[in-house]
């Protein structure tokens, strides 16, 4: 096991590297630069001189070429420094430190929920193939595949402000968005994030089930399955011991794009129900060009993509050994 784990580590620095190569590049493909988009978002009555744009590019590092400027931003990083965003005029670190241990709050606990919730219904959907209880689970999931995040958020925003009187939107209730941290401010985010935790886990619970399901149906149709039950295996052993550990890799191999998924996926749902995470932050970076900033939620979300392929690599070898091979 050592030497694999080794092997990976290895694999995930230069993975990182080239990602953090990309990453830069993809940010500056479009058109312009923020200097663009600034002007653009002034009134028109407001005229900028020509001098005055060299100096805020001047300002802004964005007259060197494109090398120079990955260059000084891959060393700045290396050195704890993520840049300044253009937009905000603050630093990077201090932008994701407000916004990373929220998103981290919400993320966590919705990716439980996923499997936790998604697993056992697979594997009773297929143990108990065709029956009421399978086909109101396959209803649930069709729906839950079908209807968009942002679409049940706003569909919830609508249900409990028309018939309960009602707030769903943000993470802390009015009297808490200014206060310090105290038990009643954690628990009234507690009890707003549940909401959000139900709304952004709703498309995962309901894909993992099918996978699940069907991945378990397969391998309950093997001779290996038939062999064991004719030994006299008792029938839950049998099944969560073999078919079970086998189904459920394709479920384990999904963790590396979940966690990123549930913290950059969800851009519009948490704009819609007012989250301060990192997803309306980096999609207001890419939308005015803050490289920097858009960059380092990037690099940040690669690296917690190679972290969780790590991780479900790790429990792929687990559940199945012949993996290692």
């Amino acid at each position: 096991m050592l030497p694999y784990v080794a092997k990976r580590s290895v694999q995930m620095l230069v993975t990182v590297f080239v990602i953090s190569i990309i990453a830069f590049i993809v940010i500056q493909l479009p058109p312009g630069d923020f200097v663009n988009s600034y002007l653009a978002t002034l009134s028109g009555g407001q005229i900028v001189t020509q001098d005055a744009v060299a100096a805020l590019r001047a300002q802004f590092g964005l007259d060197d070429n494109l090398a120079v400027q990955y260059f000084k931003w891959i060393t700045n990083l290396l050195q704890g420094n993520m840049g300044i965003s253009f937009q905000y005029q603050r630093t990077v670190i201090d932008l994701l430190s407000e916004r990373l241990p929220l998103t981290l709050a919400i993320t966590i606990p919705t990716a439980f929920f996923v499997y936790a919730v998604s697993i056992p219904i697979g594997i009773y959907s297929a143990v108990r193939q065709y029956s009421p209880l399978d086909y109101v689970f396959s209803l649930v999931g069709f729906i839950g595949l079908a209807v968009p995040n942002f679409l049940f958020a706003i569909i919830m925003i609508y249900v409990t402000s028309r018939y309960f009187g009602g707030n769903v939107g943000g993470l802390f209730s009015p009297q808490y968005e200014l206060a310090p941290w105290s038990i009643g401010k954690v628990l009234d985010m507690m009890q707003n994030m549940s909401i959000a935790i139900l709304i952004i886990g709703t498309s995962g619970t309901a894909a993992t089930i099918r996978v699940m399901r069907g991945m378990l149906l397969d391998e309950l149709s093997q001779a290996y399955v038939e062999t064991a039950r004719a030994k006299g295996l008792s029938e839950w052993r049998l099944i969560m011991k073999y078919p079970v550990r086998v189904a459920i890799s394709p479920v384990l191999s999904t963790i590396g794009f979940t966690l990123p998924a549930l913290i950059s996926g969800t851009e519009i749902t948490a704009t819609v129900l007012n989250l301060p995470t990192t997803g309306p932050l980096l999609l207001n970076a890419v939308r005015s060009q803050d490289m920097f900033l858009a960059a380092s939620i990037i690099f940040v979300l690669s690296i917690l993509t190679v972290i969780g392929t790590f991780i479900s690599d790790l429990l792929l070898v687990w559940a199945d050994p012949r993996i290692k091979l």
